[in-house]
């Protein structure tokens, strides 16, 4: 966790803290202007908007001008790439885990940098744990960032999306990073309904991460809209820990959903149920031109 000086031009200085994923080699923010962000990602320089970034300041980076793909966003909303020179795919690397790229043609790129300081510390405490191999169930699970994390550090992950493409775009990644023979269990299903089967079934899990979209939709379109869905999920998932369990990890990209919010429905949930404690901010990626942090969304931590 760092401090980040909001200030460091004027004499008045004031601090605040947030979870920032500052161990990145291949990926970087190098600036923010115009509602977007100028970003490296490993050696291809990427242009693309982001509504955190409401100010206007000079773009003097010769990488505004250099840039290898730029997503324009579409007043009538979605948007499309303009490219100059990028490959259909390429792949970078944090640490010893590797992920293959592409660009969406809803601006992504298949990995979310700012959760890097996540896995570093659900990783820490997999590896710090006693006894039998942590079991961590991964929802909303996308291309595998938080799986790979958990597995290269010891655990048993199963791993669930609604999206097939991006399962097997996971099991790519858990290739490139070695980790083609991990236990990891990957399914295809929707989040609410695999919970619900897990509690009939009576598994149960040390650690769980849950990374839901503001909305989506299952494989047989059921409706995920996460202000009304995500409490009873909470409280589902919830029945799946073990009798000690590890942690419990939620990340929101929802503006609705802040920090304190994660951390309530947590300390509602899971505190009164199991003890522990529940750190809940933002999290952020550092801006090289600056030194400033540009904030991507909050978490929400329990441990035990």
């Amino acid at each position: 966790m760092g401090i980040v000086q909001i200030s460091p031009r004027n004499t008045i200085e004031s601090e605040f803290t947030m979870w920032i994923a500052d161990n990145w080699k291949d990926y970087e923010v190098i600036d923010t202007s115009g509602g977007e962000k100028l970003e490296r990602w490993g050696e291809y320089i990427l242009v693309r908007p982001d509504p955190q970034v409401i100010w206007n300041t000079a773009k003097k980076h010769q990488g505004w001008r250099k840039m290898n793909a730029h997503y324009h966003r579409s007043e009538k909303g979605g948007g499309e790439w303009e490219f100059f020179d990028l490959p259909k795919q390429w792949e970078i690397g944090y640490k010893d885990l590797r992920f293959n790229l592409q660009p969406f043609s809803f601006k992504h790129t298949g990995l979310f940098p700012e959760q890097a300081v996540n896995w570093d510390w659900f990783s820490e405490k997999i590896r710090n744990a006693k006894g039998e191999q942590v079991k961590v169930l991964n929802l909303f699970a996308y291309t595998g960032g938080a799986t790979l994390a958990a597995a290269k550090a010891g655990a048993a992950v199963t791993h669930v999306d609604a999206s097939k493409g991006m399962v097997t775009w996971a099991k790519e990644n858990a290739i490139a990073s070695g980790l083609g023979d991990a236990p990891i269990r990957y399914l295809v299903d929707d989040c609410v309904k695999f919970v619900e089967r897990e509690i009939r079934r009576g598994n149960k899990y040390d650690g769980i991460i849950m990374d839901p979209p503001s909305y989506g939709r299952g494989p047989k379109g059921e409706i995920w809209k996460i202000e009304d869905s995500i409490y009873p999920f909470i409280q589902l998932c919830a029945k799946l820990l073990k009798d000690k369990p590890l942690f419990f990890l939620i990340n929101s990209y929802t503006t609705g959903l802040q920090a304190g919010v994660l951390k309530y429905m947590l300390c509602e949930e899971i505190v009164s149920k199991y003890g522990g404690s529940v750190t809940a901010d933002e999290i952020g990626l550092p801006v090289s031109v600056n030194g400033f942090v540009l904030p991507c969304g909050a978490s929400g931590r329990w441990e035990s």
